[in-house]
Parts: structure tokens; C-alpha cells; sequence
């Protein structure tokens, strides 16, 4: 069953693989390269990148669109056993980390915003593992909200680095190095990280949470089309049906 779904996958995105730039679909799978060596997470964009195909992030989420020179994003992934892989190239001309506790409304600070669906089975996530979405901050620690309905830190399942440009002031490079999990991941315990495995589907999205000073965050941009419900699109922290989907190829 698992190889009729990876044909039926593949075959429906074959056509974005080589289109540079390519909006994300919805409706079916990007296609995710293997790595032979580990990436360094470093904030440098080592020759391995190379391989993989850029994916912007156009979509307004929450808050007012940017211009482009206030912020824009895009992005390559690649895997191997242990790690999904991700480089963020991001333009932001004012970055904030205000809020020290990284406990304490991560959202309104900058931060990129990973969502991680294991087995790509959707669903609503918001108190439960199914599904993650790690707010990663610009200190490199990853939140997100528990079953006890607080937040927590996850930072053990992941690397993270950025590092600015020395050709462009306002460009960085963020590398992410992401565990995968189980949708019976528990808190206070030891959980084993998925093996990866070629043919594996996996739900994914990513978002920019951009504050260019305020109270409040004023952008929130990513990679993926969401359907708005009672008029609003920030809906990856609840449910795992508004990501798209990857596939590992072998």
C-alpha cells in the first residue's frame, strides 16, 4: 500500500520538481531529495543544498502582508535517516526578540514556524502530538503547546542556527536539523525519533512570524494556501489538514 501511495504521489508532483521557485501545492506532494552526508547546521549554505529545489512562501496567515524588502522567504528541504532537513533563506529588515521568556507569546516575536505531521494523517493538534508546530525563536529554542494546554519547550528535537548574510544586510540563512516523532509521543518521558525511510509521506508547512516592533506581531507569511474558518487563516498551531505534504524520495 505504501509503494501505491508514493506512485500516486510522485506521479501527481512531478510536474514542480524542476519549475524553480514553484508555489507549494496543496493538493499533492513536494519532493524531498536524500542527502549522502549530514547537513552542518551552521547558518551556511554548504554545496549539498545545491541538489534541492527553493519553495517560497507567499501566503498571508494573520496580519497585514509585508513588502518584500519588510520580509520574504523561501526554502529547500532534505532528509536522511535521522534528521528532515531545512534551509530558510529570509528577508527581514528589522528583526525582534523582545520577550525574554521563550515560554511567553513566542508568536509575537520574530520567529520561523515549523509543522511537522509524522504520517501526514492531519487532524486537529493544538493539545495532543499528532502533530507539532515548533516556533522556533531567534535564540534557536523551539515552543510549542502541550496536551496540558501550556507551553513548552521542545528545543531536544532539533538543530537550529541562522547566520546573516555578508552580501545582503538584511538576509539570513537558517538551518534546521528536525527529529521526527510518533503520534504517540508523550511528555516527561524518553521518546525514540523515527527512522526516515524513502517513500515516506509527511505533513509539512512553514510560516515567519515577523514583528517589526509593535505589541503584537504584524506578519505572519508562509508556505502553504489555507482555507480561512470563520475568517481566519492561522490555523496550523490547530489543525494538521491545512499542511501540505513531502515526500522522501529514495
Amino acid at each position: 500500500m505504501k509503494k501505491c501511495w508514493f506512485a500516486l504521489i510522485t506521479s501527481l508532483c512531478c510536474t514542480y520538481v524542476h519549475a524553480a521557485d514553484s508555489v507549494a501545492p496543496n493538493d499533492a506532494a513536494i519532493q524531498v531529495l536524500r542527502t549522502a552526508s549530514p547537513i552542518v547546521i551552521d547558518g551556511v549554505a554548504e554545496a549539498t543544498w545545491q541538489q534541492a529545489q527553493w519553495w517560497p512562501m507567499p501566503y498571508l496567515m494573520d496580519g497585514s502582508m509585508p513588502l518584500p524588502n519588510d520580509f520574504s522567504g523561501r526554502y529547500k528541504l532534505l532528509w536522511d535517516k535521522q534528521y528532515l532537513y531545512l534551509q530558510a533563506e529570509i528577508v527581514d529588515d528589522v528583526i525582534i526578540d523582545k520577550i525574554a521568556d521563550p515560554l511567553d507569546r513566542y508568536w509575537d516575536d520574530d520567529c520561523l514556524e515549523i509543522f511537522i505531521d509524522s504520517d501526514a494523517s492531519g487532524g486537529i493538534h493544538q493539545y495532543n502530538h499528532s502533530a507539532f508546530a515548533y516556533h522556533i525563536g531567534i535564540d534557536n529554542q523551539a515552543a510549542d503547546i502541550g496536551p496540558d494546554k501550556k507551553a513548552h519547550l521542545y528545543t531536544e528535537h532539533l538543530q537550529s542556527r541562522w547566520q546573516r548574510s555578508n552580501t545582503h544586510p538584511h538576509k539570513i540563512i537558517w538551518e534546521v536539523a528536525i527529529k521526527l516523532y510518533a503520534n504517540d509521543y508523550q511528555e516527561g518521558i524518553s521518546n525514540t525519533p523515527l527512522i526516515l525511510q524513502p517513500e515516506d509521506i509527511i505533513g509539512f508547512m512553514l510560516a515567519y512570524c515577523d514583528n517589526d516592533g509593535s505589541d503584537i506581531r504584524e506578519h505572519f507569511v508562509g508556505s502553504h494556501d489555507i482555507t480561512p474558518v470563520e475568517g481566519s487563516k492561522n490555523r496550523g498551531y490547530i489543525d494538521a489538514n491545512v499542511f501540505g505534504k513531502i515526500v522522501l524520495l529514495p
